[in-house]
């Protein structure tokens, strides 16, 4: 009898276990740009202009700094060593384009599109993005601060190498969002709904809002361990 119960027991684990691999296994990872530019142009001109084409420009250690490129668009562009203080550039669209080492404050690119994006090493603080739609997109290195995602669609997105600092997904949707290797500092996730999310490589993993909204995130055992508080007070759940 004995034999049988340690049986049934070391079954449920084997299940657990198999469950959990199952689950692991069902994570859809994100699909990642692939960016070839063409020979590009040196980019002559003083200031962006609204609703302005940029196509095969290079844009290099340019002070970009209150101009103003809303609905702007930039294809196959790269834009190196940029400064984009209060840079205007709402509901611009960028596309297949490599942005590397960009400085800025108060970036405003709500409601624009990147698609097919690498954002490499930037050093970015209250960058507006919401309302955006990032497709294909890897934001590698560096570091931003207060990040404005709210209500804005991430899919296949990858934030990898990088610190975030009180980024704020409110009301965002997820999909196929991964976090590698990535510091995740007071995260905001009311109102969001997520699908496929990787949470794994974030360390730290700091949720302030919305540990309700977390269905459809992936987490590790060390995570769930360090989140336990702040899911029990979500939860209402009273630990003594």
């Amino acid at each position: 009898m004995a034999r049988r119960a340690m049986g049934g027991r070391a079954a449920e684990r084997a299940a657990a276990d198999g469950a959990g691999a199952a689950g692991r296994a069902a994570v859809k990872g994100a699909r990642r740009p692939e960016v070839r530019l063409p020979a590009l142009e040196a980019w002559a001109d003083g200031e962006l202009e609204p609703d302005g084409d940029y196509d095969g420009l290079e844009f290099k250690a340019a002070d970009l700094s209150g101009q103003d490129g809303a609905g702007a668009r930039f294809m196959d562009c790269a834009l190196t060593g940029c400064v984009v203080d209060e840079t205007v550039l709402g509901r611009a669209r960028v596309l297949d384009s490599v942005l590397t080492g960009l400085r800025g404050v108060g970036t405003h690119l709500a409601e624009s599109t990147l698609r097919d994006v690498e954002l490499i090493d930037p050093r970015l603080g209250g960058t507006q993005l919401h309302g955006a739609v990032l497709e294909r997109v890897v934001i590698r290195g560096g570091k931003i601060d207060y990040l404005n995602l709210r209500e804005a669609r991430l899919k296949d997105v990858v934030f990898e190498s990088c610190v975030l600092v009180e980024p704020d997904f409110a009301g965002a949707r997820l999909e196929r969002v991964e976090f590698v290797d990535c510091a995740l500092k007071g995260a905001d996730f009311g109102g969001a709904t997520l699908k496929d999310v990787d949470l794994r490589g974030a360390a730290p993993l700091e949720v302030v809002r919305g540990m309700d909204r977390l269905s459809g995130a992936v987490i590790s055992t060390g995570q769930l361990l360090d989140l336990a508080p702040a899911l029990a007070a979500a939860l209402g759940i009273r630990v003594e």
